[in-house]
């Protein structure tokens, strides 16, 4: 065959095997769709989840107690920063983490309901590892805070809560990420505020437009 054929014919070979611009390709990454070992997430791509089906997300005043704030709407959206190849830790950046208040309830004494939950002092950075363990910090200098509005007996009260990070575990089974009993503490708000908060929470499945997200 003449030369100029075999320039030709690896030429277009080359061209078949190049992935399209802005296409994930590094398979074996730490975000994959598709499953475990699946298609690398990209750095830039949004992910979200919901509470997982029939779950609350819950903050009470001790970690083993039932006396606090509860809610069954809450959503989170993250975008990846950075996905290296596994084993690894790939980077979030949490730009919003929202509870719905017409699906909170409260029983503390002296609480007639919930007006807002809000959580303040975003973008925080997560890090997920291949482990699977989960971690949220804000930024140098902040706390990730949150602020819970109720109405009480004695009117309108602000509570104002704070921890120094969070930690959280990953599971492929729902793609889920799940925090158990992660300690917040009271800074600001009346006496019929909790001097602790304790949160608790399972979001599954955690999407990039719409596919599950595994970690490897």
């Amino acid at each position: 065959m003449p030369t100029r054929s075999l320039l030709v014919l690896a030429a277009a070979v080359a061209a078949l095997t190049l992935p399209a611009a802005g296409t994930a390709v590094a398979d074996g990454a730490v975000l994959t769709t598709g499953g475990p070992g699946g298609s690398a997430v990209a750095a830039g791509d949004v992910l979200t989840a919901p509470l997982a089906g029939g779950t609350t997300a819950t903050l009470y005043s001790s970690a083993s107690g039932t006396s606090g704030v509860s809610c069954t709407a809450s959503r989170f959206t993250a975008a990846v920063t950075a996905n290296p190849g596994a084993p690894g830790t790939a980077t979030e950046a949490v730009t919003a983490h929202t509870f719905d208040s017409t699906h909170c309830t409260s029983n503390v004494t002296g609480v007639l309901g919930v007006s807002g939950i809000t959580v303040d002092h975003l973008p925080y950075t997560a890090t997920v590892a291949s482990d699977g363990t989960l971690a949220v910090a804000p930024a140098s200098g902040s706390t990730v805070q949150t602020t819970v509005r109720l109405r009480t007996l004695l009117g309108s009260i602000t509570c104002v809560y704070q921890a120094p990070g969070l930690t959280g575990r990953a599971d492929n089974a729902d793609s889920s990420i799940a925090f158990t009993n992660q300690q917040f503490t009271k800074v600001s708000g009346s006496s019929l505020c909790f001097a602790a908060g304790y949160f608790t929470a399972r979001y599954a499945p955690v999407t990039d437009a719409g596919a599950p997200v595994s970690v490897n």
